[in-house]
């Protein structure tokens, strides 16, 4: 059964464009897969032929129906740039597959655009929240960023100047590679109504009025960009507990008494294949998690409303832990620490002595790193400064054997 699914990747010139190998391989499928546009520029043959489904894992379902037969999957571009290539890689052995790709549309729009592909950052809104845009923004931070549809590039614009980015420019390229190739350029705070193709590519050249407003980089946003009743950690405390728990491709975080949220949500703005639990009992401060990860540009952050350790039962296993409240809960950590995957980092926070005792035990029977953090900041005291001190923290860093 080795190679019996190819994956082509079709530009807007269609099938004439394509090798001869790749035409060869459509030729002479007996199962061919795609979307009505990309069926539409293959000739009838004699070809069964299957429309994509939703949910997609219909249509993976459709697929293992006909292993072993001649399959090609019809793509856009590069099938591994935000595309189906890496559903089937998900679905199916390595060795089972064949990719033809064809230049994606970010190559396209970086060609046309003169951007390298070192300065750019490539997002897709493609059946994506429209919030997730906010996680990339900075100055002068280049965006190439795939629309949904053609109302996409006026929700972009109108995100921007939400949020202190009208300068900004958006250049939309639609069709590219494409007789019916177009080019339409303008600021954010200025786009209004324009309207543009449903196929499109949007370019994003960064720029903010006033303030400098900065969603991603290094890790710490100031306090005030965290609605909050209070239970948050930190910005001091915040950037060293993120540092301890070493944010990772691909990993996943338990935040466990999340408050706010803003360890989860700082965990996800690191690193842009992480994912993140944010755990929390109180329901109206479940609600404001949400809110502050769809407002800084996270919506992916999943919420989980219930008291732990009972909600963390049916949870994926993680690779790394955040207590941030409730260490003296029984069971939590014991929980936490059992169910983390090997290898994996668990960071506990705590700032009662009840919690520090907690802590000092399990420092003592794992070879944990115990560090104390107290911080001052700098307030009015009438006319002059003064230190004002932060409530100290207690914080045990533990690493599970692999």
């Amino acid at each position: 059964m080795s190679g019996w699914l190819t994956v082509i990747g079709l530009g807007e010139e269609g099938a004439d464009a394509l090798a001869p190998t790749a035409r060869a391989l459509i030729d002479g499928a007996e199962v061919l897969i795609g979307g009505e546009r990309h069926l539409a520029m293959i000739p009838d043959g004699t070809a069964r032929r299957l429309t994509w489904r939703r949910p997609l894992s219909d249509t993976m379902d459709d697929i293992r129906a006909v292993s072993g037969q001649r399959v090609v999957v019809l793509a856009t571009g590069d099938p591994f740039c935000f595309g189906i290539g890496t559903t089937l890689r998900r679905a199916f052995p390595d060795e089972e597959i064949v990719t033809i790709p064809a230049p994606s549309a970010f190559s396209l729009a970086r060609a046309r655009l003169g951007w390298s592909a070192d300065e750019t950052v490539g997002v897709t809104l493609h059946g994506r929240p429209l919030e997730t845009i906010r996680a990339h923004l900075a100055p002068g931070q280049r965006l190439l960023v795939l629309s949904h549809d053609g109302a996409t590039p006026a929700q972009v614009a109108a995100q921007l100047t939400a949020v202190g980015y009208g300068p900004s420019t958006l250049t939309v390229l639609a069709h590219m590679g494409g007789p019916d190739e177009t080019r339409v350029t303008e600021r954010a705070d200025r786009w209004g109504e324009t309207q543009v193709p449903d196929f499109n590519t949007i370019a994003v050249e960064c720029r903010a009025e006033g303030k400098l407003k900065r969603f991603r980089g290094a890790p710490g946003l100031p306090d005030r960009a965290f609605e909050n009743d209070g239970q948050l950690t930190k910005r001091e405390i915040r950037v060293q507990t993120l540092s301890a728990l070493d944010p990772r491709p691909g990993a996943l975080l338990w935040d466990v008494g999340a408050g706010a949220g803003s360890v989860a949500i700082e965990w996800l703005l690191s690193e842009r294949t992480t994912e993140a639990v944010a755990v929390e009992r109180d329901p109206e401060r479940c609600a404001r998690i949400a809110r502050n990860a769809a407002a800084l540009g996270v919506p992916r952050l999943e919420v989980r409303e219930g008291a732990a350790p009972e909600v963390l039962e049916p949870l994926p296993v993680p690779n790394a832990v955040f207590i941030g409240g409730g260490l003296t809960v029984g069971g939590l950590i014991e929980t936490c620490w059992s169910r983390l995957a090997p290898g994996g980092t668990l960071v506990a926070n705590a700032v009662t002595v009840a919690g520090e005792a907690v802590l000092a035990d399990w420092c003592a029977r794992h070879e944990g790193l115990m560090t104390r953090l107290a911080v001052s900041r700098a307030r009015p005291v009438g006319k002059h400064l003064a230190w004002r001190p932060l409530m100290p923290v207690t914080q045990l860093t533990l690493v599970k054997p692999p």
